[in-house]
């Protein structure tokens, strides 16, 4: 949009801001957006607060090192715009300031949010509109500038991430994704010591594959486990072997690094985006459920290898197809497992109701929710295994 002052027409201010942020050094696009949006919208403060791993708080980033107190993710107005990934604004009559929570998220990944305070009386329908696409272009913004500066990756920690945990969030895609096809959303536990559970998705023009992977052992070992595996089988994919091929030569991989010592249980799918057609390898993998017309059901596939325990270990893809409104979810055996204090074990029942319950809540959001009831079922105990959930929901092409 562009405006006049003084009869001179003026450069369209998101323009400006976005020129700005393009133009800013990595550690200073909170700065840039800052000093523009106070130029150009006559904006009082920007802050901007980043989700931290377990997506429970949001932490203001100006802040570091946590000079600031975090926020709730489910009781605070940021919050509420992260939650519904939709703007949220309160109204300071007292300093008759407008206050806007602006969800940044890129194609659906959840980044955080940016809270803007403006006066009340220059905020309107096109400055609303304005904004939310300043927090759209900040959202690419911090995913580049992440490849030279460890300032948001940092803003993401409520605590120290162990070694292994470190490995694992580094070889993730995202959390959540989205595109007019599917929706994606996954969440691991303990944000900040998983093991050798891991998820990667990959889309192209025709294809969305994704792979869930169980992994063996525990601490370092289990996390370069994952990581040959899971980068083997990219290699594979990305020199454009069928489904089969990728996961025997991410077999060999495994094998001929650990001759059989160890080995990764997976689960790899490829979707064909305009039919639903889908493949699927089940190697030892974390089970598949449907929800389909609001009933969750337990998917059997036929079962094959795990990665790594046999030499030349040959892989068949099976066929199901997904329509559209279906909901997959993809559960690990951390769930599965977990105990109560009285050491009732977490059954299929009680996973059924979750999803159930979860029904109406977006892919974004269903592990984090599935995985807090499941910790109110574990109790005070610690948690002594990976949990991992993977949700997609399938739209499919008109």
């Amino acid at each position: 949009m562009s405006f006049q002052i003084g009869g001179k027409r003026q450069v369209d201010r998101f323009r400006v801001v976005e020129r700005a942020l393009r133009k800013a050094a990595p550690h200073a696009l909170v700065e840039a957006v800052q000093d523009a949006l106070a130029a150009h919208y006559a904006a009082v403060s920007v802050e901007l607060l980043m989700a931290d791993y377990a997506t429970t708080i949001l932490q203001p980033v100006q802040s570091l090192p946590w000079t600031a107190d975090p926020v709730s993710v489910h009781a605070s107005a940021p919050g509420r715009a992260f939650g519904a990934q939709e703007p949220y604004v309160e109204t300071d009559e007292a300093a008759g300031l407008a206050v806007v929570h602006l969800p940044v998220s890129v194609r659906g990944d959840r980044i955080g949010i940016l809270t803007v305070r403006l006066p009340a009386d220059a905020y309107d329908k096109d400055t609303a509109a304005e904004l939310a696409e300043v927090a759209e272009a900040l959202g690419h913004g911090i995913v580049v500038a992440e490849r030279d500066t460890d300032l948001y990756l940092q803003a993401r920690r409520a605590d120290r991430l162990t070694l292994a945990a470190e490995m694992q969030w580094q070889l993730l895609p995202g959390r959540s994704c989205s595109r007019p096809e599917y929706d994606l959303g996954a969440q691991l536990e303990p944000a900040y010591a998983i093991y050798g559970d891991n998820f990667d998705w990959s889309a192209s023009e025709r294809h969305l594959t994704l792979t869930v992977t169980n992994g063996m052992g525990e601490g370092i070992e289990a996390a370069l486990l994952t990581n040959l595996a899971i980068n083997a089988l990219r290699n594979a994919r990305r020199a454009g072997l069928s489904l089969a091929d990728q996961a025997c030569l991410a077999d060999q991989a495994v094998y001929g690094h650990y001759r059989g010592a160890v080995h990764l249980s997976m689960l790899l799918l490829r979707f064909d985006l305009e039919t639903g057609e889908a493949e699927v390898i089940d190697a030892g993998s974390p089970r598949m459920w449907r929800v389909r017309h609001g009933r969750p059901e337990a998917v059997e596939l036929d079962a094959q290898l795990p990665l790594g325990m046999f030499e030349d270990t040959l892989y068949s893809a099976q066929h199901f197809r997904v329509e559209p409104a279906d909901r997959l979810l993809f559960i690990s055996d951390g769930v599965y497992n977990v105990a109560s204090p009285a050491g009732e074990r977490y059954s299929e029942k009680a996973l059924a109701r979750a999803m159930t319950s979860t029904r109406l809540l977006p892919p974004s959001q269903v592990p984090r929710a599935v995985l807090h009831e499941l910790a109110g079922h574990r109790g005070s105990i610690d948690a002594d295994d990976d949990a991992m959930i993977v949700c997609l929901d399938w739209h499919g092409r008109p």
